[in-house]
C-alpha cells in the first residue's frame, strides 16, 4: 500500500510539473499534464517502464521545473546544513535516481487518465501556492495537491500531496533513521544501496 501511494505521488509529480516560466500555476499544471500524458501514451517504452526513456522524460519535462534542491533539503531536514557541497550533490543525485525508479512503475499505470485542476490556494505568509487537482480515469479520481513557489519569473514545484501525504514528508520520515544512525554519509550509502537493489531487480 505504501509503495503504491509513493508511486501515485511520483506519477502526480510527472503529470503535474509546470512547463512554462510565465502564467498561472494552475494553467501550467494543466498544460504539462496533457503533454506528458500524450508522450506516455505514444511511447511503448515509457508504458513498459523503461528506465532510460523515463530518465529522458524526467530530465526534459520535470526537472527543469522542480526546485529539486529545495525538495531534497526538506526531505533531509536539519542535517542538510551540515552537508558539504559534494554530499549535497550526491544526495540530490541518489534521491533523483530513487524517484525515477518509482516513476518507472507509476508510468505503467497510465492508460486513459486526464487531469483537471480544481482550485488554487495561497499559502499564508509566503509566496507559495497549492494547486489542487484530480487525475480522472476509471474508478475513483485521485486527488492531488501541488505546492509551488515563485523563483524569479518561474513557478517551481517543491512538493506533491496524494491522499493527504506530502512527498517530502513521507521521505523525510524514511530518511530520519538513516541520518540518526550514520549521518549524511549513512543516508547517502543507504540510498546508493537502495538504488542498486532496485536496478538489479529491474534487470
Amino acid at each position: 500500500m505504501w509503495k503504491k501511494l509513493l508511486a501515485s505521488t511520483c506519477l502526480a509529480l510527472v503529470m503535474g510539473a509546470p512547463a512554462l516560466a510565465q502564467g498561472t500555476p494552475d494553467a501550467l499544471v494543466k498544460q504539462i499534464s496533457g503533454e506528458v500524458l500524450d508522450a506516455v501514451k505514444a511511447d511503448p517504452a515509457l508504458q513498459a517502464g523503461k528506465v532510460e526513456q523515463i530518465i529522458q522524460l524526467v530530465d526534459a519535462k520535470v526537472m527543469p521545473h522542480v526546485n529539486f534542491e529545495v525538495m531534497t533539503r526538506s526531505a533531509v531536514g536539519p542535517q542538510w546544513r551540515q552537508a558539504s557541497a559534494e554530499q549535497r550533490a550526491k544526495l540530490q543525485a541518489e534521491f533523483k535516481s530513487l524517484l525515477v525508479r518509482v516513476y518507472s512503475g507509476a508510468l505503467t499505470e497510465i492508460k486513459d487518465q486526464t487531469v483537471e485542476t480544481t482550485k488554487t490556494l495561497p499559502v499564508p505568509q509566503s509566496t507559495q501556492v497549492v494547486v489542487q487537482s484530480e487525475v480522472r480515469g476509471k474508478g475513483e479520481p485521485i486527488k492531488l495537491d501541488y505546492r509551488l513557489d515563485k523563483y524569479a519569473d518561474a513557478w517551481k514545484i517543491i512538493d506533491v500531496n496524494v491522499g493527504g501525504i506530502w512527498l517530502v514528508t513521507s521521505y523525510r520520515s524514511q530518511f530520519a533513521p538513516e541520518l540518526s544512525k550514520g549521518g549524511i554519509d549513512g543516508l547517502i550509502g543507504a540510498l546508493v544501496e537502495r538504488n542498486k537493489t532496485a536496478a538489479a531487480a529491474k534487470s
